[in-house]
């Protein structure tokens, strides 16, 4: 098995990072806060504990990048997001979530597209999807604004089956 690396970039206002251990308290922070949870796949973290397993396992992923999203201002760690190419459509997909309290920044939209050009870069990524809860609608401005286009409404699930949101799907396909 190699050793996958998930580098260190940067935006404008952010570095995107890898994510340890170490951040658990930090990402409890919005991993924990039912306002940000609430159209996320996880459900809501009870406790430190389960972000530190759920930190844990990104120690095994291969071929999926997460990212710590650190604000350089004052070096917050504030979100996290992620890149995966979803081998069963042949596409990439991205997703995002930060502290409640960073909403309305526009921190959102700079990591993914952040994201998206290391894909493009790194990858050879042309095709890119993403998905928000029809109700989630600064989530979809987010992919808007990173040049996805609405293309069919679908459904998605939370991983414990609590809870399944209508959704909105988008697609870019990059020449």
């Amino acid at each position: 098995m190699s050793i996958f690396i998930i580098p260190v970039i940067e935006t404008e206002r952010l570095i995107l990072r890898p994510l340890t251990v170490a951040d658990t308290q930090a990402v409890f922070s919005w991993t924990g806060d039912e306002r940000v949870a609430e159209y996320m796949i996880y459900p809501c973290h009870e406790n430190t504990e389960v972000t530190k397993e759920w930190l844990k396992s990104l120690e095994n992923l291969e071929n999926e990048y997460t990212w710590g999203f650190v604000r350089k201002s004052d070096n917050m760690l504030i979100g996290s997001g992620g890149i995966r190419f979803r081998t069963n459509e042949n596409v990439w997909s991205f997703g995002y979530n930060l502290r409640f309290d960073c909403w309305g920044y526009g921190y959102a939209t700079e990591a993914s597209k952040r994201m998206i050009k290391y894909a493009c870069s790194e990858h050879n990524a042309r095709e890119f999807v993403a998905e928000h809860a029809i109700e989630n609608i600064a989530s979809g401005r987010v992919i808007e604004k990173c040049g996805l286009v609405f293309e069919e409404y679908s459904e998605y699930s939370k991983f414990d089956n609590s809870r399944t949101f209508r959704c909105k799907k988008y697609r870019m396909i990059l020449k």
